[in-house]
């Protein structure tokens, strides 16, 4: 274990599974407490506090409902009451509903909004929450995506606008919280083995391999790396940027 964050608190939303987990552990390997949120996946959760905790730090999963911004307050107040305090936010929670074009009789509107509310809603409420507990020199780290930039395919409109209206609440974010220390930044994540993507090394189609300098999917590993070096002091005068784990993809 290493010790970069020991004595700090981290809140990782949507966290039981996939990059979320991934980046949840890395912080306790790094000796942070680490506080997770869920929605359906409990006993996923709770099997990841334990693993954390097995490491020698405090765990806890909170039960939260990201698509609905009027939970972001108690959550933060929660964790604050728990552990004593909150040093840093990584907004992760995020829904993905692709295939369907902005055309097509059969796209479910519905999800779509949900999406919204999950992705930009929700993170933004969290930033706003969080913004109350965070001290001088905390970090904000939003999760992007490859194709908040750039769209290879139909049918992802949608997620790539809510990812790429993150983009811009990062960078306002940044501007505002920038007087007390706080970083605000986001790391575009490429695309990873997870139950999100649908897709493994295995399957991943080679017209999405071709798109990329390094010709393969990312571990989420190795988004997590990123995201544990701008939540670290040494990126203590990196804010408002756009951090691109991608492969390339954007290039």
């Amino acid at each position: 274990m290493g010790s970069r964050f020991s004595g700090k608190v981290v809140l990782v939303t949507g966290a039981s599974r996939g990059l979320g987990a991934a980046t949840a552990l890395a912080f306790a390997d790094e000796g942070a407490d680490v506080a997770i949120t869920y929605v359906s996946s409990a006993d996923k959760a709770l099997a990841l506090v334990a693993q954390m905790e097995a490491k020698g730090v405090r765990a806890r999963a909170f039960h939260c409902d990201h698509g609905d911004s009027a939970a972001a307050a108690p959550l933060m107040d929660a964790v604050v009451a728990h552990f004593g305090k909150l040093d840093v936010l990584v907004n992760n929670a995020a829904l993905g509903v692709a295939g369907k074009t902005l055309d097509d009789p059969e796209i479910d509107n519905a999800a779509v909004d949900r999406m919204w509310a999950v992705n930009v809603t929700g993170t933004v409420s969290n930033i706003r929450a969080a913004a109350k507990h965070l001290p001088d020199g905390g970090r904000i780290v939003n999760i992007g995506s490859s194709v908040s930039a750039r769209l290879p395919f139909p049918g992802i409109t949608d997620y790539g606008a809510t990812k790429h209206a993150i983009h811009g609440y990062t960078r306002g974010a940044a501007r505002d919280l920038g007087f007390r220390n706080i970083t605000v930044n986001t790391v575009c994540a490429g695309i990873m083995p997870t139950e999100q993507s649908g897709m493994t090394p295995d399957t991943i189609p080679p017209a999405l391999l071709e798109a990329l300098c390094i010709r393969r999917m990312a571990t989420c590993e190795e988004v997590a790396a990123a995201i544990l070096w701008v939540a670290s002091p040494e990126a203590s005068y990196t804010t408002g940027s756009i951090i691109d784990v991608t492969g390339g993809s954007l290039a």
